[in-house]
């Protein structure tokens, strides 16, 4: 017969204590006092017959068993925690997560428009690189970019971006032709290993037929919305894709300083599950996204 599972105020007092790495925080967590924690630590020792932690002088470091414990405690209170976060958002929210810049640069400035008509509709917006949520819930749609998109179960395509050299009106001004560029600080940006490169200069300037530039020294950006708002800042050319690039020349925050644009090797796409598309407003979103991305096609 299996033994009972420990009270799981002692299991909720051991995941915190672990998280925060002592005693004190834990408590200042839970809005109990340290003695209490100590009390539901020694509890739960007793229930599962070990210790979960060598004590040091006033410092706590889980056994060899403690930590696998934890690990699998963790993720259950994770879930728990998804849970409530589910609950909290209502039946009529959608929570959609995207590539930091794609959400800055290109979601966020549009969706404001198509929830203003809608506003019975809680919106939530969440910019990171991690692909999870949709399974578990806590996202409604995911807007991903290349391979990764094979890690969900339903997507569309939203369209396969272009990139052109960009700079601020300043240095624009600068320049007597397209192989002025090359003379100017160059602003790199670099996705590996997570995602697959676009064009990077040596490919433009090969397009263009213009010379290799003279080594020098140059800027990397992990991250597109960086690497452009360095550029609207003055500080180098950079090559901006047109979806994130859209709103800054149109405000006269940075320029186009060639016609000749190249294509990104792989496109972006929209993803989601079965359960959302029968969620409130679901639909909808997802037509009008599909339609925004008709324009970058």
């Amino acid at each position: 017969m299996a033994r009972r599972l420990p009270p799981l105020r002692a299991l909720e007092t051991f995941e915190a204590i672990c998280r925060h790495g002592g005693v004190a925080r834990a408590a200042e967590e839970l809005g109990v006092s340290p003695g209490a924690v100590s009390q539901q630590l020694r509890l739960l020792e007793d229930h599962v017959g070990r210790a979960l932690f060598r004590r040091t002088g006033r410092r706590l470091e889980l056994t060899a068993a403690g930590k696998p414990y934890f690990e699998l405690v963790f993720e259950g209170f994770e879930r728990l925690r998804d849970a409530q976060k589910l609950l909290e958002r209502g039946i009529a929210g959608l929570a959609v997560s995207a590539l930091p810049s794609l959400m800055v640069k290109w979601l966020a400035p549009r969706v404001y428009g198509w929830q203003q008509s809608r506003d019975f509709i809680d919106l939530r917006l969440e910019g990171h690189h991690r692909e999870d949520g949709l399974e578990n819930g806590t996202v409604d749609f995911r807007l991903t970019y290349g391979s990764r998109v094979v890690l969900h179960h339903r997507s569309a395509e939203l369209f396969v971006d272009r990139v052109v050299p960009v700079a601020s009106p300043r240095l624009a001004a600068e320049l007597s032709s397209p192989a002025a560029i090359a003379r100017l600080p160059l602003i790199h940006i670099d996705w590996r290993p997570d995602h697959p490169n676009g064009p990077t200069w040596d490919d433009w300037f090969a397009a263009a037929g213009i010379a290799p530039r003279l080594p020098a020294p140059e800027r990397l950006y992990s991250l597109s919305g960086v690497a452009l708002d360095a550029a609207v800042r003055g500080e180098g050319v950079a090559l901006g894709q047109r979806c994130f690039i859209a709103d800054d020349v149109a405000s006269g925050r940075l320029a186009i300083l060639s016609d000749l644009e190249l294509p990104m090797p792989v496109p972006y796409f929209v993803a989601w599950n079965d359960a959302t598309i029968r969620k409130p407003g679901a639909r909808d979103f997802l037509d009008w996204l599909l339609g925004e991305a008709m324009g970058f096609r």
